[in-house]
């Protein structure tokens, strides 16, 4: 079965009308200009520690390929040297050798290969393997920043969700920037237990 003490996140930044990307994949509103006074700094200590505390990241094809745009623009490679297991069935670049491509049953790999050897999973994105990872009972919270923007049309967060899905709110954070930091742990489905906190 699954390790208790590992928490599987799912963590997206999106525009306000719940968009991760333009419909072509681009993010070039991702650098926004507000600027929000009674918000707190993104101290880059802290965005250090807390990274630390992440042991593994999951994503899919078009988020992969978004990230290594980054690091071709010289933005870097936003995930460390930690374990990076990629969902595709696509032949892509495997630029370092802590990139895992995957293809198969998401909860096999989530339950059987990485929850008995991570403590900190988070998936990365896009909008289907988030949907994906909600759909079968995987999440045991989602992370959302809400960008100070609309965007009118684009990738879905959570793409076709085939039933509702019961969050409990349990942190909110307002930036400078004007993002809005929401912490969300997924609740239980009926006859299921509650993950492990």
């Amino acid at each position: 079965m699954t390790k208790l003490d590992s928490r599987v996140t799912i963590h997206m930044a999106a525009s306000l009308d719940g968009f991760i990307a333009r419909k072509d994949g681009r993010v070039d509103w991702l650098e926004t200009s507000d600027e929000f006074a009674g918000g707190d700094t993104m101290d880059p200590e802290f965005v250090k520690t807390f990274l630390s505390t992440i042991d593994c990241y999951v994503m899919g094809a078009r988020t992969y390929e978004t990230a290594l745009g980054f690091e071709a623009k010289g933005f870097g490679w936003a995930y460390g040297d930690k374990p990076t297991f990629v969902l595709t069935t696509r032949d892509l670049p495997r630029t370092r050798n802590t990139i895992e491509f995957y293809t198969g049953d998401l909860a096999q790999l989530v339950n059987e290969r990485l929850r008995p050897r991570f403590r900190s999973i988070w998936f990365a994105g896009g909008g289907s393997v988030s949907g994906e990872c909600l759909r079968l009972g995987l999440a045991d919270e989602v992370r959302y920043s809400i960008l100070p923007i609309l965007i009118g049309d684009g990738i879905a967060f959570f793409e076709k969700l085939d039933r509702d899905i019961p969050l409990h709110l349990t942190e909110v954070k307002a930036y400078k920037s004007g993002m809005v930091a929401l912490c969300y742990q997924v609740q239980a489905r009926h006859g299921e237990r509650p993950s492990a906190a």
